[in-house]
């Protein structure tokens, strides 16, 4: 099971969308270690291991999991 990060870059009209096969817990640990200034770069590593590094400077916000269980459309 994979969990969506979405994470916002300041100066950048896009927002960088990760899916990763670490647990919401593990990911927020993460955050919460280069946030506290433990780190300069946020490192994470998607489902295809693909390894991605953001600037904390540049941050602006980061969404945990908000993608999973969501439907569109005209469903029953």
């Amino acid at each position: 099971m994979s969990v969506e990060v979405k994470i916002g870059i300041s100066d950048s009209n896009r927002e960088l969308s990760i899916q990763s096969t670490l647990t919401s817990d593990k990911v927020y640990a993460e955050v919460e270690a280069a946030l506290g200034g433990k780190q300069q770069l946020l490192s994470l590593v998607d489902d295809k291991g693909s390894r991605y590094l953001v600037p904390v400077t540049k941050i602006s916000y980061i969404e945990v999991g908000g993608g999973e269980n969501r439907k569109v459309g005209f469903g029953s």
